[in-house]
C-alpha cells in the first residue's frame, strides 16, 4: 500500500483519513482519534497530506511537517463541491486536492498566528468600546443628559455627568454609570496595551518596516498583512493578491463584451477595511503632492467619487505591498514605484 495523496478531515476528537495512490485508487480508509493522529502519521511513509483550512489545521500542518511530510491546506469553499451524499469530507478533500488547477492555502506559524490572535482580539475589544459607549449614551439621554459625537469625549463627559449633583440621575443610575466608566477604562486600557505590542512587533520586523513607507499602510495593516500572507509567493502576481484581497471588480461577461461591477468584496474583510480606511487617509493627505503619485490620487479623485478612489488606491497599495514582501525592495515615494 502506497499512499500518494492523504486527505484528512480534522475534528475536534475523531480524524477521518482518506488515502489514494498514484492512479487515484482508494487504498485507505480509516478513523482515528485525536490522540493517536500524530503518531499514526510519523509512522507513515512520506506523502502528501491535504486538509481543510479550518480551526486547528495550521497547527496540524505543522505537526505532520515535522515529520517530514509534504502539507498543503484547502479552503473548504473548494472542497464543498466534491462532498458526495452520505459521504465524509475526506475523500472530498483528495478529490480537490487532485485538481490541477487547486489553490491552496498558506501554511501559518506560529508567530504569524500570535500576530493574528492579537489582531482578533483588538478587533473585538474595539466593538465591545463601541456597544459600550453607544450604551452610555443611550442610557444618559433616558435621563435627559447628552454626551457630544466622538469616542474620546465620552469619558470626559461622563466624569463631569458623575460629579454633577444637579442632573436627573438618582443614586442607582449614578452607580450603574460609574461602573460603565470603570468598564470603559478598562477597555481602553487593554486597547493601549495591544497597541503597544503592535508598536514592538513592527520594530522588530524588517518586512513591516518597508511596507509601513507606502502612503496609508500604517503598523495594524502592516502587521495583519504579514500575518495573513506568510508566503507572498503563493500569488502569481500583485493582482493575484489584490483579487484575494476582495479588491478588484467582479465581472459579468459574455462572448461579446465584459462588464465590470463593484468590487468582489471576497476574502479577508478585515484586511480590506484596514486597507481602505487608511488609502482614505492617504487620499487626503498626499493629493495635493507635485508628483506623479499626488497627480495619480487627483486624477482618481477627479473622475470618481472619493470612496471610489480610496478602493482604486487599496487596490493599489495592496499591489506595491505583494511586491516589496516578494522582492525585498523599497517603495519610494517620489519615484511612485518600488525601487531597488
Amino acid at each position: 500500500m502506497i499512499i500518494n495523496l492523504l486527505g484528512i478531515d480534522i475534528a475536534k476528537n475523531v480524524f477521518q483519513l482518506h488515502g489514494i495512490d498514484v492512479n487515484g485508487k482508494a487504498v485507505l480508509k480509516k478513523r482515528l482519534s485525536r490522540d493517536k493522529l500524530a503518531e499514526y502519521i510519523a509512522n507513515t511513509p512520506l506523502c502528501t497530506i491535504v486538509m481543510e483550512s479550518c480551526g486547528g489545521a495550521n497547527y496540524w500542518a505543522r505537526v505532520f511537517q515535522r515529520s517530514g511530510h509534504t502539507v498543503k491546506l484547502i479552503s473548504p469553499q473548494f472542497v464543498k463541491p466534491f462532498v458526495k451524499t452520505n459521504k465524509n469530507d475526506a475523500e472530498a478533500i483528495t478529490e480537490a486536492a487532485s485538481r490541477p488547477s487547486m489553490h491552496f492555502v498558506p501554511i501559518k506559524q506560529v508567530e504569524q498566528q500570535d500576530i493574528q490572535s492579537l489582531h482578533r482580539i483588538r478587533s473585538r475589544l474595539v466593538k465591545n468600546r463601541t456597544a459600550l459607549i453607544n450604551e452610555i449614551r443611550g442610557l444618559n439621554l433616558e435621563y435627559g443628559i447628552t454626551i457630544p459625537t466622538g469616542a474620546s469625549k465620552v469619558k470626559t463627559k461622563l466624569c463631569s455627568i458623575l460629579s454633577n449633583e444637579n442632573n436627573e440621575l438618582t443614586v442607582a443610575s449614578r452607580e450603574f454609570m460609574n461602573n460603565l466608566y470603570n468598564d470603559l477604562v478598562e477597555i481602553e486600557d487593554k486597547l493601549k496595551n495591544l497597541g503597544k505590542k503592535v508598536q514592538q512587533i513592527c520594530r522588530k520586523n524588517e518586512d513591516c518596516r518597508r511596507i509601513m513607507k507606502i502612503p496609508g499602510v500604517g503598523e495594524l495593516t502592516a502587521t495583519a498583512m504579514i500575518s495573513a500572507v506568510p508566503n507572498p509567493n503563493v500569488f502569481k502576481n500583485g493582482r493575484h493578491m489584490s483579487a484575494w484581497l476582495g479588491l478588484v471588480p467582479r465581472q459579468h461577461s459574455n462572448g461579446e463584451k465584459q462588464i465590470l461591477l463593484g468590487i468582489s468584496k471576497r476574502g479577508d474583510r478585515y484586511l480590506r477595511t484596514l486597507l481602505i480606511h487608511g488609502a482614505r487617509a492617504a487620499l487626503s493627505k498626499y493629493k495635493n503632492l507635485d508628483n506623479k503619485y499626488g497627480r495619480w490620487l487627483t486624477e482618481k479623485e477627479c473622475t470618481l467619487s472619493f470612496n471610489k478612489a480610496a478602493v482604486a488606491l487599496a487596490n493599489k497599495n495592496a499591489r506595491v505591498i505583494w511586491s516589496i514582501l516578494s522582492t525585498g525592495n523599497e517603495f519610494d515615494l517620489n519615484n511612485q514605484k518600488v525601487a531597488a
